[in-house]
């Protein structure tokens, strides 16, 4: 018996879901698959990045996703994973983003973090092919 693929996928609760998404379109060239008006002009979207998926939405006090309460150090970090990575990267703290730790070689990886508009730590980088 096949097995159904197991997928994790993060929900991203943000103010403004609108200007998130412009920034994650921009930023990380992802691309807005499905859109959902919410109540109080507020919006729900689903996200790509080369078939990696993921939600952003407003906050909605029914549902806990309240952005006011995060700490100012989210206690999840986003690990964006793409050959990419530098380009994405730049366009990134072009559109907003700040840099914690800029695009580094260290050991196996290619690797920077940058803290989003929104307040959402992304890891982005890629694995370094061993000779």
């Amino acid at each position: 018996m096949k097995r159904a693929k197991t997928t994790i996928r993060p929900f991203i609760t943000v103010h403004n879901a609108a200007r998130a998404v412009d920034f994650y379109i921009n930023a990380f060239g992802a691309v807005e698959s499905e859109r959902y008006s919410l109540e109080n002009n507020t919006i729900s979207s689903v996200l790509t990045i080369d078939g990696a998926g993921f939600y952003v939405s407003d906050e909605q006090p029914c549902d806990g996703g309240q952005t006011g309460t995060m700490p100012s150090n989210p206690p999840v970090r986003i690990v964006l994973e793409s050959e990419n990575a530098d380009s994405i990267f730049e366009n990134a703290v072009q559109y907003g983003a700040v840099a914690i730790c800029p695009m580094a070689t260290e050991e196996d990886w290619r690797i920077g973090k940058l803290k989003d508009p929104f307040g959402h730590i992304w890891e982005i980088g890629h694995p370094l092919v061993k000779q």
